[in-house]
């Protein structure tokens, strides 16, 4: 219900926001150019989104076929199953979901979204198996999104290269930010949802696991930390392609050693990767199409002035608001969060303080209605009960989470 709700309400607060522009302002091209964005956001969806997906979603589900074959998927899932057992209790233990999502996740902190949204439909596909109700989001599904919509990355690539590319001194000074914002918007995305399916947080399964994935990362961040910014940007490189391909190629070698038909299994599973495309066409193009209305109406703008009258009258800082439309725009839209980024570091400089602000903004977080239209919509789920709900309250956690972080390492 709450998609239905959200998905008309873009709609409605469009046509209002161009009727009062229309009748107020006298902008007698506002209703063409909302038109306008609707089609080329319906071209976009097909066009940029499924279609370019179809090739990279063959692939990689020929691929997890053949893990699956040989035995990769299912060792993932005994690994990794003692964790995944208290978080989705749902699902049976040593399930093979279990290792497409560690595989997913394991993807998306790389920074490889090629890889990793193939392995979370994956998921998603198999988590829809065990669900008894097919039009309903069960928990599992919603853990699932919700994590995924935390949108976990170790290192911020593209925004660094972005940055480096609009002549910032040091591109990379985002990086701590970023890893700090999106790890405590994942989080809050466990607490959030697990509070809400009632798991048991003190568990020392869960607490080991969590204390020692924040280890891990506390770790990781301190000696990357260290690196110069080449250094930094080569391991990123290196890293993340390289663990790829060791993935494929253990697939490959296990597959071989346990003597299964490498090419057949791989046509078998890749045939789903151009059906599991054209058949989230119709969610991706009305939910996109959607959010242009939005957006092309000005009610981006329009709420965004009114955060920063809000602010002001509290007597609040509002350093922090020109940075507020690329917040406000990460849950709708990727591309739309990335070009308002680059339009703000263009406007205040890519060293100011907003023009890092919308760095850690797009770094703290994934596109939440983008990822539930895609994921549910990939298994026909109708009813996304309190998903959306959920990745919104800790998309707003990751926001707040990023204005400090910003005042505390950028504030002039």
């Amino acid at each position: 219900m709450a998609l239905n709700f959200i998905w008309a309400a873009f709609f409605v607060i469009a046509f209002v926001v161009a009727l009062a522009k229309l009748i107020f302002l006298g902008d007698t091209e506002i209703f063409k150019v909302i038109v306008e964005g609707m089609f080329e956001s319906a071209k976009v969806a097909v066009m940029d989104v499924a279609l370019p997906l179809a090739g990279v979603m063959t692939f990689f589900l020929g691929i997890l076929n053949i893990g699956e074959k040989a035995g990769a998927i299912n060792f993932l899932a005994r690994v990794i199953g003692p964790f995944f057992n208290q978080l989705f209790p749902e699902v049976p233990k040593n399930h093979p979901a279990h290792g497409q999502m560690i595989m997913n996740f394991s993807a998306n902190m790389l920074g490889l979204d090629n890889a990793a949204t193939p392995f979370g439909l994956k998921a998603m596909q198999s988590l829809q198996e065990l669900n008894p109700n097919k039009d309903n989001a069960t928990n599992a599904q919603i853990m699932f999104l919700v994590l995924h919509t935390s949108g976990l990355t170790i290192i911020p690539l593209s925004i660094m290269a972005q940055r480096a590319i609009l002549g910032a001194k040091d591109p990379s000074d985002i990086f701590v930010p970023c890893l700090i914002g999106t790890y405590v918007t994942t989080v809050v995305s466990i607490l959030i949802v697990g509070t809400y399916q009632r798991i048991n947080f003190f568990n020392r399964i869960v607490l080991g696991w969590l204390g020692g994935i924040t280890l891990a990362v506390g770790l990781l961040l301190w000696y990357l930390a260290g690196l110069p910014k080449e250094g930094l940007e080569t391991f990123s490189k290196i890293t993340g392609s390289l663990i790829l391909l060791i993935i494929i190629t253990s697939f490959v070698v296990g597959a071989l050693w346990r003597k299964v038909d490498i090419f057949s299994t791989f046509i078998e599973g890749a045939k789903g990767g151009f059906e599991t495309s054209v058949r989230i066409i119709p969610y991706l193009v009305g939910m996109l199409v959607a959010i242009s209305a939005f957006r092309h109406a000005g009610a981006m703008t329009y709420l965004v002035d009114g955060l920063k009258w809000v602010f002001a009258a509290t007597g609040m800082d509002t350093a922090f608001t020109d940075a507020l439309p690329v917040a406000l725009m990460k849950p709708l839209s990727g591309s739309g969060a990335r070009a308002l980024m680059i339009d703000s570091m263009k406007q205040f400089g890519p060293d100011s303080f907003v023009g890092r602000l919308v760095c850690i903004f797009q770094g703290s977080a994934d596109t939440t209605f983008y990822i539930v239209a895609l994921y549910f919509g990939s298994v026909g789920i109708k009813n996304s009960r309190y998903a959306i709900v959920a990745g919104l309250i800790a998309d707003f956690v990751g926001v707040v989470a990023g204005i400090l972080l910003g005042y505390l390492f950028f504030a002039e």
